[in-house]
């Protein structure tokens, strides 16, 4: 499953992270972008969206499952494109962009996703883990099964960040 999610690339600028991701899925954009924009979507695979006032400028408040007791951040929608762009800014994680485009086999859709967000190069490593292990419950969500929240494994999030620190620790 993780092994099917393209690895993340992050930038930096002292403490100033740039998370980017380029998912390939074989759904049409409208089922990825009811992924990224309803509540329903976003529990199948991100977080529960507490508050989701889907426009430019409304409230949204995301509260993460993967953690006990759960993460909670709230924020703005700070782009909305109709079936095609949604960025959340939100505490902790900073500005989150989704971007979407046809790409691939007839009826896939390409997301290009960027993470910007303030913080150590752990915190750095951290998110490339998180968001490649979130890319792949948004994959299995669309193919039928939404994420299973108390099965969720530190184990494999943290053999994510293994592999991430290596190709870092390799780069250099």
């Amino acid at each position: 499953m993780a092994d099917q999610i393209p690895p993340g690339t992050s930038t930096s600028h002292r403490d100033t992270h740039t998370v980017r991701f380029v998912v390939p899925l074989a759904h049409p954009e409208e089922r990825v972008w009811l992924a990224l924009t309803t509540p329903g979507g976003l529990r199948g695979w991100l977080a529960e969206a507490e508050v989701l006032q889907a426009r430019l400028g409304g409230a949204v408040t995301l509260r993460w499952l993967t953690t006990q007791p759960a993460t909670v951040v709230s924020g703005t929608v700070t782009a909305w494109d109709v079936e095609r762009i949604v960025e959340y800014t939100v505490e902790v994680h900073g500005r989150m962009r989704f971007h979407i485009e046809p790409g691939g086999p007839p009826g896939s859709t390409v997301l290009r996703f960027t993470n910007e967000f303030r913080g150590t190069d752990e915190l750095r490593l951290d998110c490339l883990a998180g968001w490649h292990d979130h890319f792949t419950y948004l994959a299995d969500f669309l193919d039928g099964r939404a994420a299973d929240w108390p099965a969720w494994s530190r184990e494999r999030w943290q053999e994510l960040r293994d592999q991430y620190e290596a190709r870092d620790f390799g780069a250099t």
